[in-house]
């Protein structure tokens, strides 16, 4: 069998996004702005929270489309649960939709880059909430450019930190709590991740064939996913004040954990 090519330096591109190109390239996969909701959503947020300073930067192949993205924001508008006023915020970071394009250096870059517009607009430093796990980096990247960890959340997150000023206060992690989550079934999304609209969908639909309530509450804003509660900001599903999973799944998955 033969082996993929190794991709070409003169193939790569990194390349800004902006509102008027964000539809010509999409994200996170998603490419047909007529075919796909969660695309149109999440193009809407990321019009609203440019002017504000959200950045996405993402890593294009020539031959092979696009592989990787980063995506930052200054941290007041951090889609976490978080305090992290005065540092750039990485939402999340990711690279090689196909194996060829990992382990390319190409997450370095992107990295790089998020930094050097922290040092830009004197920023204290930049922040990443890190796990083990799927639809979040983990910290060995950051952790080699000198990130160090500053808070923790259940069950297993991580708030690290690369500070350009180290008298400056320490970003933290706010309280989390399922306090008013105690009744029934909470499904918690936001746009901001574009993975929690499709599934969604088809929870709510399941739902509604076994006769289950669900409650589902739109996270449509920072300070919305800043008062999550779950450590990813994003996405969340509760049941009577337990938290059954902390990032997107699936409809069978979400079958399986009613079960």
């Amino acid at each position: 069998m033969s082996q993929p090519e190794t991709p070409q330096e003169s193939d790569i591109q990194i390349i800004d996004l902006t509102p008027e190109n964000a539809a010509d390239y999409g994200f996170c996969g998603y490419k047909d702005v007529k075919k796909h909701l969660e695309l149109r959503r999440k193009i809407e947020w990321f019009d609203k929270y440019y002017s504000k300073g959200l950045r996405t930067k993402i890593v294009v192949s020539k031959t092979g489309g696009y592989q990787g993205m980063i995506e930052y924001i200054p941290g007041e508008y951090a889609h976490r649960p978080v305090a992290a006023q005065g540092y750039m915020f990485i939402h999340c970071i990711f690279v090689g939709f196909k194996n060829e394009y990992k382990g390319k250096g190409y997450a370095k870059r992107l990295l790089e880059a998020c930094i050097r517009d922290a040092e830009n607009q004197t920023m204290k430093g930049v922040a990443v909430v890190t796990r083990k796990g799927p639809f979040m980096a983990k910290k060995d990247i950051f952790e080699k450019r000198g990130f160090h960890l500053v808070d923790r959340a259940k069950p297993d997150f991580e708030l690290l930190v690369l500070k350009f000023d180290a008298s400056a206060e320490d970003p933290k992690f706010l309280d989390i709590t399922v306090k008013g989550y105690q009744d029934g079934v909470t499904i918690l999304r936001s746009p901001q991740c574009p993975y929690s609209v499709k599934n969604v969908d088809a929870m709510l639909e399941t739902a509604k064939k076994m006769n289950m309530p669900v409650q589902l509450v739109e996270l449509d804003d920072a300070e919305s996913a800043q008062k999550a509660p779950c450590a990813f900001g994003t996405f969340c599903i509760i049941n009577n004040g337990k938290v059954l999973t902390h990032h997107p799944i699936s409809n069978a998955r979400f079958v399986n954990l009613i079960k």
